[in-house]
């Protein structure tokens, strides 16, 4: 049986951790799906298709590595696919009591989906997509966070 993993996230950009954290979960799957979680009642800075690109191109020479997208409950989409494991990253405390209480979860609606914690290397660890949303949408220069050339321009902010 195939081992398939899913690392679902908005990705709103893709960072150089979540790059990490995906090439160190590869050699523990066969294959890793890098999953945009599509939340209708959340607001994005970037688009669907935009996000799903950057993830294709950052990933594109990584044949173990699929790219997709899903709405509703992530337990949901690893059943529909037959991925019994999800991939997730802990930065800190506060991750990790999140994403516990979240595992658990999971575990149960998803009949036992295991979730798999890889520890942020520590100079990833300050890295979340959430802040290099505020540098970009201020005009900074995020390219320090973001993966290796990957253009990454603030959209219209209206």
């Amino acid at each position: 049986m195939e081992k398939i993993a899913v690392f679902p996230g908005s990705f709103d950009p893709i960072t150089v951790g979540h790059v990490d954290l995906v090439n160190r979960a590869l050699p523990l799957f066969d294959k890793v799906i890098v999953a945009v979680g599509v939340n209708t009642s959340k607001k994005y800075l970037f688009p669907l298709e935009q996000r799903l690109e950057w993830l294709r191109q950052v990933f594109q020479h990584e044949p173990a590595v699929d790219v997709d997208y899903f709405e509703r409950l992530t337990a949901d989409y690893c059943q529909k696919i037959g991925a019994r494991y999800l991939l997730r990253g802990l930065r800190n405390a506060s991750d990790f009591d999140y994403e516990k209480t979240i595992s658990q979860l999971n575990n149960i609606i998803g009949d036992g989906l295991e979730t798999i914690f890889l520890i942020s290397q520590p100079g990833y660890s300050h890295i979340s997509s959430t802040i290099v949303r505020e540098i970009i949408k201020g005009g900074g220069d995020a390219s320090p966070f973001l993966p290796e050339n990957l253009i990454v321009k603030p959209p219209h902010l209206g």
